[in-house]
């Protein structure tokens, strides 16, 4: 079942989702197993077709789910979320394999798509990985051309965020260190 608020993005719009730089959840499955992480490095790399970039660390299991199905998830989570955020983060699925439960994390499936998302989010954008695998092996860096994405429409409307108007807890989280992270702030607009 699809939450509440959940509404496509055009594809053309989805670059938007990830502009203002948020720490970002990567989920994904494969062979019958699913997982997700947290990652601070996501940004947007193209607009047609849409492309973003993002970190994943060989270590994790989340990556080698990426590699082996070759689609995957980058969500952002909201003020509420930012205890399971550093949770998921944290905690390597490779060694706490029941990490998502440990951490509240509640998934649910991609229309259409095989690749779990996570509730809670203000968005999310789902992937097909672009193989470079110089670029994956020496610099841990994918790159993925957004096949799919969504945002909650109390916080993304008509392609662009609302931020200045939506509740409090749907603002985005912005990774400092040491589990501390801001949540996305006022605006400023220069015209």
């Amino acid at each position: 079942m699809l939450p509440d608020h959940f509404t496509p993005v055009p594809l053309d719009k989805s670059y938007r989702l990830l502009n203002h730089g948020p720490t970002v959840i990567v989920s994904a499955q494969h062979a019958g197993e699913r997982n997700a992480m947290s990652a601070a490095w996501a940004c947007a790399l193209d607009f047609a077709p849409p492309k973003i970039s993002v970190v994943l660390d060989k270590a994790t299991r989340t990556r080698a789910l990426v590699e082996g199905s070759s689609l995957f998830a980058v969500q952002l989570p909201t003020v509420p979320q930012a205890a399971l955020t550093v949770g998921i983060g944290t905690d390597s699925a490779v060694t706490e394999p029941h990490k998502l439960v440990k951490h509240g994390v509640q998934l649910f499936d991609a229309p259409g798509l095989a690749v779990p998302l996570v509730a809670g989010c203000a968005a999310w954008l789902v992937c097909k990985l672009i193989p470079e695998p110089h670029n994956q092996q020496s610099y841990d860096l994918f790159i993925a051309e957004v096949v799919a994405a969504w945002a909650d429409e109390r916080v993304f409307r008509n392609g662009h965020w609302e931020f200045g108007s939506a509740p409090a807890e749907l603002r985005t989280l912005h990774y400092v260190a040491g589990g501390q992270f801001f949540a996305i702030g006022e605006s400023v607009l220069v015209k």
